[in-house]
């Protein structure tokens, strides 16, 4: 299998940190985000979409990293996938959430305006409305998180048992480290993420996220409080 990728990508962080932890080998192919590689004509040839993560499996393409961590983990019979009916319904529909209800406020209101010109609205005062609207809807969703979730003393968001839906959800919750993101009024998240840290696999695959979010650390931006 070969990986189009990028160390920075949040979509990418997840299935990297799941392979790492199930040992599942591919041969990795940074597309370099910074200096717009994902938009040439060979990489269009590969995603029109002009997104990282690529999974190509003998010549047989699959982009979205929801999609791409439930292949492998199917291809490899991965318990991390559960078989069961109502349990990987559960998985499926965590990511869903995730993907919709989650990132949309988190990434692409609250953090990516803040971080990216290409994500800022029309002008200063527009783009400070969606930051501030972004906050306030994240607020939300971080509190289901927090109390409904997670629950309790579980270690991971089904349970005892880490799931593709933990990789996934915590790539997303830790690119909030890149404005200063508190965890610490949701004491569940931050234990979660602790856990998902503490993995052997996390290094190999956060580190390159982990040195931005430090050199992020004397910036001023606008998080949850």
């Amino acid at each position: 299998m070969k990986l189009y990728y990028h160390p920075l990508s949040t979509a990418s962080r997840s299935i990297m940190q799941f392979c790492a932890d199930a040992e599942i080998d591919y041969e990795p192919v940074v597309i370099d985000l910074m200096t717009g590689e994902h938009h040439s004509a060979d990489f269009k040839a590969v995603n029109p979409n002009c997104l990282v993560p690529v999974l190509d499996d003998d010549g047989w393409q699959l982009t979205e990293s929801s999609a791409i961590l439930k292949y492998i983990a199917d291809k490899y019979h991965s318990p991390a996938y559960p078989g069961d009916l109502k349990e990987r319904a559960r998985v499926n529909e965590l990511m869903d959430w995730f993907n919709t209800n989650f990132y949309r406020d988190y990434g692409y209101n609250l953090i990516y305006p803040q971080l990216f010109p290409h994500h800022k609205r029309g002008s200063d005062s527009a783009t400070e409305a969606t930051i501030a609207w972004g906050k306030q809807n994240c607020r939300k969703t971080f509190q289901v998180l927090n109390d409904v979730y997670l629950a309790g003393n579980r270690n991971y968001l089904c349970g005892d048992e880490v799931t593709i839906a933990d990789y996934f959800g915590v790539a997303i919750v830790t690119l909030g480290e890149l404005v200063g993101v508190d965890l610490a009024v949701y004491p569940n998240i931050q234990r979660w993420v602790n856990n998902m840290k503490q993995r052997p696999s996390w290094s190999a695959a956060n580190s390159a996220h982990d040195e931005f979010a430090a050199s992020m650390q004397n910036n001023q931006f606008v998080g949850l409080s």
